[in-house]
């Protein structure tokens, strides 16, 4: 029997191991995917003429084993091997309302792939809920979790600037990536014309420098290739495969069991405990038990939220943990929508190095300027030169003018992407499917998910803002996305055994202890009681170190 047991191995998952075994915990992390070797199993060594059909997945390919996962920006045929074929892993939806779930099975999970966007919430995003009487009420407050967020960036490495903000709250940061001589006169313009509003560094996972013991994890220094989504093999942006697992072997604590698909939880009514976990093979689909005295479920939060439904019992007939009713509930993205424009002049300037990552504009709707819905959007931007390369093929002409149009730096351009808050609402939710199963025996999820009436009001204001400080900048709008994406497309799910003060209304209390099983926590994205706009990673982590410590703590007081 081991100490602790937890399912997952990605963002949140790879930080309560670390922080367990460091705290002395024999765990066991299993992980439902294959193994990944750090470094050896990226592609970001390949050159580009190296990478098949320009890094293109073909059109079969797509539609026959990638018709869900090829939409992501980040999937190409380098990258491919860290997104999971569709065709092997399907799920259901409602035909009119469909939601694009992008994962990927294999160790380390999504923080081998994530834009590595780091920002804090804020006492603001905490109090939502209960100020506006819509979903559960948070449990823990900012001061709660701010020691952990300070924990979190030291151990991971964010870059970023103190702004003094108070709705975007400050970290522990390292040097922030410098912007581009367009985007600081970018910033410049928009606030003499929006003085509410922020231009600001991006604040990210990336080692704009090394400290000490991120050197020892045999971390460096980020060489500004931008070719993140290959995996790193400097370590130089942080994932669990870099980070925190490497810190967690260290120790002599940490057992590491791939391919073990979790089917359900176990639970022993006498004890009123989790004993342990039921897997599944991946590859002979046997199936086998581990037990442990403390189980973490961090399988990210449609399969946290599948697992909890499947481990029915005669005590919990409607899925462990959910003597509320909520587990599957308030399934939650965040909606995002995007505004490109070019821009004549500009600065006379290039840049060095191909900088990984953008700049941000917190939320400021509700904040500092009034809006006809609730809660708010964050908007990410970033201004480049066409390349010198592509402004030559672009234009017509043979010899020596064409040779100089080549050589001459094309338009700058600058794109905007807003993110927003989603309201949690009850009927956004995942269950599982009556008559289908993967090929595995395990039944489907089934989400049903979309927008609200405030999420679009939302976006569209988004899309009519980002239009105007473009053209209030000088810039020509040549691209608006819909009003909407599609549910799914933020990669940012989350909600589905959510925090809360009352056990009649959540799943966990505030140290994401499940309300009705004493050693059973749940740290992942599921766990969120709201969305909030920002990029949710860095509160999974924060959450996840404050949750292990605490468990580990309960643990040998024979609390639990």
């Amino acid at each position: 029997m081991f100490d602790a047991l937890v399912i997952g191995s990605g963002m949140s998952g790879g930080i309560v191991a670390k922080e367990l075994c460091e705290r002395g915990l024999k765990t066991l992390l299993l992980e439902r995917g294959r193994h990944v070797e750090h470094g050896t199993d990226y592609t970001d060594w390949m050159e580009p003429w190296e990478r098949p059909h320009l890094d293109g997945i073909p059109e079969e390919e797509a539609a026959r084993d990638y018709p869900i996962q090829s939409n992501c920006y980040a999937m190409t045929s380098a990258t491919k091997q860290f997104w999971v074929k569709d065709s092997d892993h399907p799920y259901s939806t409602p035909e009119d309302r469909p939601f694009r779930w992008y994962r990927g099975f294999h160790l380390g999970g999504r923080s081998v792939t994530w834009h590595r966007q780091s920002y804090r919430l804020s006492q603001m995003d905490f109090e939502a809920n209960a100020r506006e009487g819509i979903g559960s009420e948070w449990p823990i407050g900012y001061d709660d979790l701010a020691p952990w967020y300070d924990h979190i960036e030291n151990f991971i490495g964010v870059a970023g600037a103190r702004d003094g903000i108070d709705t975007l709250p400050d970290g522990d940061f390292l040097p922030p990536f410098g912007m581009t001589d367009f985007e600081r006169e970018f910033a410049l313009k928009m606030k003499a014309a929006f003085p509410g509003r922020n231009f600001i560094h991006a604040r990210t996972a990336h080692l704009s420098e090394s400290r000490r013991h991120q050197e020892e994890l045999g971390r460096g220094r980020c060489q500004a290739r931008d070719i993140c989504q290959s995996g790193c093999s400097y370590g130089a942006y942080y994932s669990s495969l870099s980070g925190a697992l490497p810190a967690a072997e260290r120790t002599g604590n940490l057992t590491i069991v791939t391919d073990a698909i979790v089917d359900s939880i176990q639970y022993d009514p006498q004890a009123g405990r989790v004993s342990g976990v039921r897997v599944i093979d991946a590859k002979t689909k046997d199936a086998r038990s581990y037990e442990a005295r403390i189980v973490f479920c961090n399988a990210s939060t449609i399969p946290t939220a599948a697992i909890l439904l499947a481990s029915r019992s005669e005590a919990f007939p409607e899925g462990l943990a959910n003597r509320s009713g909520m587990v599957g509930r308030n399934l939650m993205d965040h909606p995002s929508t995007f505004v490109s424009g070019q821009f004549e002049g500009g600065p006379k300037t290039y840049y060095r190095g191909r900088r990984p990552t953008t700049c941000y504009t917190p939320r400021y709707r509700n904040v500092t300027e009034p809006a006809d819905f609730s809660r708010g959007f964050g908007i990410q931007w970033w201004g480049t030169r066409t390349p010198i390369l592509d402004n030559g093929l672009a234009q017509s002409g043979i010899g020596k003018g064409l040779m100089e149009k080549a050589r001459t730096p094309g338009a700058w351009r600058m794109v905007m992407v807003a993110f927003g808050e989603m309201l949690p609402n009850p009927k956004n939710r995942v269950t599982l499917h009556p008559t289908k199963k993967d090929k595995w025996g395990i039944a489907l999820p089934h989400i049903d998910c979309s927008y609200g009436s405030n999420e679009q009001q939302m976006m569209s204001t988004a899309i009519v803002d980002c239009r105007e400080m473009i053209e209030s900048a000088g810039g020509r709008v040549m691209i608006e996305s819909d009003p909407l994406a599609i549910p799914g497309e933020g990669i940012h799910e989350m909600g589905t055994a959510c925090m809360g003060k009352d056990p009649s209304k959540s799943v966990l209390n505030g140290f994401n202890q499940s309300h009705d099983v004493p050693n059973l926590f749940i740290s992942d994205g599921s766990a969120m009681a709201s969305s909030a706009c920002q990029n949710p990673s860095l509160t999974y982590m924060a959450m996840s170190a404050r949750a292990a410590d605490a468990a580990a703590g309960m643990l040998k007081a024979n609390l639990i």
